[in-house]
């Protein structure tokens, strides 16, 4: 399927008759006769779906002058359609509870939707009425005007957004490709939505897009539902996509400053897109480079860098190759920029090895199994392997992957790392201006008419999704075992794929557990860990990965994901890691030096003084959260300072450990009592916990930051409240109607949809075993910052003076029982999950406890629980950016 289509043959799929579908074992594939691509892919790891709509059409046929308009029209897309208002649109979407989103790109817009299996129809209603049409009208633009605005705003606020946008308006200089899909404020002032409604009108087509369906399905029946669906939607007669047309490049470099602690350099360089014959060897070409034994990376041991990488990113026509290279404050960044250039010629013209070419190959290999665990990015990959690569599937990208060579991808490297025509560009830490207390408060004349969070009658094919409100059944049956030293595993048998992964944790927490005069010792000791093991130098042991083709991560997060037949070495090299860490004396002396410049730029960067700004408003002075590392505490640090410090926190009996994959409970835990059996811990463990705090005061902080337009905003009190307290489930359940679910939340509507001040806006309960802190955080322009922080305090109010409405409750529910097999359809977040509950003290089924408890709750117990622990007077502001007015 190419992108660019012409007209005759749009017209040809008008007249087509429904394609013979396909079946290729759990994959599923037809063509309507509208011309509507449909692909089901079946994964049965949770009973969840994913729908990805691909229409080919994004920012590459934007009218000129007008480089947002596929990206305004994504977001009008969640205004309404006729038969679905805005209002019902976002409360189905709540109801459902899960992943509604969209993007837009050079090429393809995507609107996804992750729900519960049993809403497929839902989810499916939904994107028929969208594709026929959307409710463009100028009220609803209007209002969407300022919330788009808004994000543009926020992207011109992130420095490596800058980075990026220069270098590809350099690269790409005269064609489409020279800005990205966000747009400007200008030309989203000139916008009308006459404008959006034509190009709705001409690009949204059945015939234009592509349905990947993926999850816990019957293909056959999903199907069906589509032909229901779609079927009758009409082709219609697509225009010409613009072409594209190269020109040469004109070299050259450029600066900009960034709030970051650390700089950032990028070489980048054109190359061929991905339908091109050369792209598979681009692919094996950068995973080469990104390899960790290569020269690229091994700027990291040197201490000449903190992080290296190569990376290729494909446009529909081109394609973009960067290295990307981080490096502290103080470092010779010049001299830096030789190096990477001297690495790359020197690639160029001797080309790669060839064990590091077999070594990507297999890795590539082993991701294309690891996608599998992901109920969400298996529909990513195949969209983009469609709609983007023009493959039939992902794994013809891995088949041309197979067939590269070492002399592909040196032929490659020759052609394409041409460094006469590469852009360069750098951003510059720098520091911030002090934090300020303001004034303002949350009081003042609002002039911002609240909009009202009422129930809304749905259609009647959405109405019996609220219907439900039964604790949906958990697929996970975890095996728990605890080891003689402590140690406790989790077994979880899947086999979506040929893939085992092991994930673990151990319970630390450096605030209490670095001593006095040795803060950033934990810094350190990460830093340290990817230098191999007692028995493998740093070399050595990625060597030995990649002799499997396994990922590995050690620390006190830790893991491992390898091939199925990979698992008993890959467990091995883990163990060796993480129990028997190198931590050579000479790597220390490079890291000491790095983390201690790094720490000297971080404490002075907005953002640290932002988070420092706003424990310090809710936490007494000797609070352990207040304690920082600094210059000083890391260069004292010795040898001995830092291996007594992993003694003292690598335990164990604080250790768990979850296996998910394709492994039996058994073999899982012979594996783990072999190579993790022998770890021991002496003495008692160490202080973890935080201690009880009193409750803060009102406060206004503004932390200057030149580099944004936009101000990062938190509100946020401290609570006595524990994560085990009763009062912790009416409280969330009343924070998902305030800010915590989705878009219809009291909040967003107020804040996002009604008066457009913000992008987004989020409420948080961080609910813990001593404490809990309550957060807004939100993103506006400085002239509406009060006024958002004033439309919050007056809505938390409302919730503790008035009690929720039934309906608007019911529909939070709804939202909340569906997480539960949300939080299942991919194998890194039933990981995390776990985990998370075993660091906080939770039974590992406390998901369907806590469904049971929100099931049974009513208005009156929510508004309680707020009135009890919420203090909107109390209320800290802390912002980063402009001074807010």
């Amino acid at each position: 399927m190419r992108p660019l289509l012409i007209a005759s043959l749009a017209l040809a799929a008008v007249a087509a008759p429904c394609a013979a579908t396909a079946a290729d074992g759990e994959v599923l594939r037809a063509t309507l006769a509208n011309g509507l691509r449909v692909i089901v892919v079946r994964n049965p790891l949770a009973p969840v779906v994913t729908t990805s709509v691909n229409y080919l059409v994004g920012s590459d046929e934007a009218p000129v002058g007008f480089p947002g308009t596929a990206h305004a029209e994504e977001h009008m897309m969640f205004r309404g359609s006729p038969g679905l208002t805005a209002d019902q649109l976002a409360d189905i979407g709540s109801v459902l509870g899960g992943d509604f989103n969209a993007d837009t790109r050079e090429g393809l817009t995507q609107y996804l939707f992750t729900v519960p299996a049993e809403d497929l129809d839902v989810a499916l209603h939904i994107e028929s009425l969208r594709m026929r049409a959307a409710l463009n009208t100028a009220k609803e633009w209007s209002q969407e005007r300022g919330a788009i605005e808004q994000e543009v705003a926020q992207d011109l606020s992130e420095p490596g957004y800058v980075l990026y946008s220069k270098l590809r308006a350099r690269l790409f200089a005269g064609t489409p490709y020279a800005h990205d899909a966000l747009g400007t404020r200008p030309s989203f002032d000139k916008t009308t939505a006459a404008m959006l409604q034509h190009f709705h009108e001409t690009w949204y087509a059945p015939n234009n897009a592509i349905l990947v369906i993926a999850g816990d399905v019957d293909p056959q029946g999903a199907l069906s539902e589509v032909k229901s669906l779609f079927g009758d939607i009409r082709a219609k007669q697509l225009p010409l996509h613009p072409a594209v047309r190269l020109r040469t490049i004109a070299p050259g470099s450029f600066t900009v400053n960034t709030d970051r602690p650390s700089g950032t350099l990028m070489i980048a360089l054109r190359t061929p897109g991905p339908r091109s014959g050369d792209f598979a060897a681009l692919e094996v070409l950068a995973d080469v480079l990104s390899n960790r034994r290569f020269d690229l990376y091994g700027l990291v041991p040197q201490g000449k860098a903190l992080a290296a990488e190569f990376a290729l990113d494909p446009l529909p026509a081109a394609g973009v190759a960067y290295a990307v290279v981080s490096f502290t404050a103080g470092s010779d960044r010049h001299a830096l920029e030789s190096e990477v250039r001297a690495i790359l010629a020197r690639v160029a013209r001797d080309g790669v090895p060839a064990e590091l070419v077999e070594a990507a190959k297999l890795q590539e290999r082993s991701e294309a199994q690891l996608q599998r665990n992901s109920i969400g990015e298996l529909a990513a990959v195949w969209s983009d392997a469609v709609a983007v690569f023009g493959l039939e599937s992902p794994d013809d990208d891995l088949k041309r992957i197979e067939r590269v060579t070492v002399a592909d991808v040196n032929r490659v490297a020759r052609q394409y790392l041409d460094l006469s025509h590469a852009v360069t560009g750098m951003m510059l830490p720098h520091g911030s201006g002090r934090p300020v207390p303001g004034g303002g408060g949350f009081g003042g004349h609002e002039a911002i008419t609240l909009g009202e969070a009422h129930a809304t009658a749905l259609p009647p094919w959405a109405a019996k999704a609220l219907a439900r409100l039964a604790v949906p059944p958990s697929t996970l049956h975890p095996i728990v075992s605890t080891l003689p030293n402590g140690l406790t595993l989790i077994v979880q048998s899947e086999d979506v794929s040929d893939t085992v992964s092991v994930f673990g944790h151990i319970r630390n927490r450096p605030e209490t557990e670095e001593p006095a005069g040795a803060e950033g010792v934990s810094q350190v000791l990460e830093r340290l860990l990817p230098y191999g093991s007692e028995q493998l130098d740093r070399l050595g042991f990625q060597r030995a990965l990649d002799a499997i083709g396994a990922r590995e991560h050690a620390g006190t997060d830790f893991s491992v994901q390898s091939l199925a037949e990979n698992f008993d070495r890959a467990l091995e090299l883990l163990a060796d890691n993480e129990l028997h860490p190198a931590l050579p004396s000479a790597a220390l002396e490079v890291i000491r030096g790095q983390v201690a410049q790094g720490v000297a730029a971080r404490n002075v960067s907005p953002g640290f003084l932002t988070q420092h700004s706003l424990r310090a408003a809710l936490f007494p002075a000797d609070d352990p959260s207040l304690r920082n590392a600094t210059p000083e505490s890391v260069r004292s640090l010795t040898d001995a300072a830092v291996r007594a410090y992993y003694q003292k926190v690598f335990r164990p009996d604080l250790a768990t450990i979850v296996i998910i994959g394709k492994v039996t409970p058994e073999s899982a835990a012979a594996a783990v009592a072999r190579y993790f059996g022998a770890w021991s811990a002496s003495g008692p463990p160490p202080p973890i916990e935080l201690p009880a705090v009193p409750p803060n005061h009102a406060g206004v902080i503004a932390v200057p930051d030149a580099s944004r337009v936009q101000d990062r905003v938190v509100l946020a009190q401290n609570l006595a409240l524990t994560r085990t307290d009763p009062d912790y489930y009416p409280l969330a359940l009343g924070n998902a109607v305030l800010g915590g679910s989705f878009y219809s939340t009291r909040l967003s509507v107020d804040l996002r949809k009604n008066a457009g001040l913000v992008y987004g806006v989020e409420s948080v309960l961080q609910a813990g075993r001593t404490r809990s802190v309550y957060l807004v955080e939100y993103a506006s322009d400085p002239q509406n910052v009060v006024k958002a922080a004033a439309m919050v305090a007056r809505e938390l109010t409302t919730m503790q003076d008035t009690p929720v409405g039934a309906d608007e409750l019911t529909r939070v529910k709804a939202y909340l029982l569906r997480q539960l097999p949300l939080s299942e359809s991919g194998v890194g977040e039933i990981a995390r999950g776990m985990l998370g509950r075993r660091d906080a003290g939770l039974p590992l089924d406390e998901p369907t406890n806590a469904a049971r408890h929100y099931v049974e709750l009513e208005p009156a117990a929510v508004q309680a629980a707020f009135r009890k622990w919420l203090r909107p007077a109390d209320l800290v502001r802390v912002s980063e950016g402009p001074a807010p007015q």
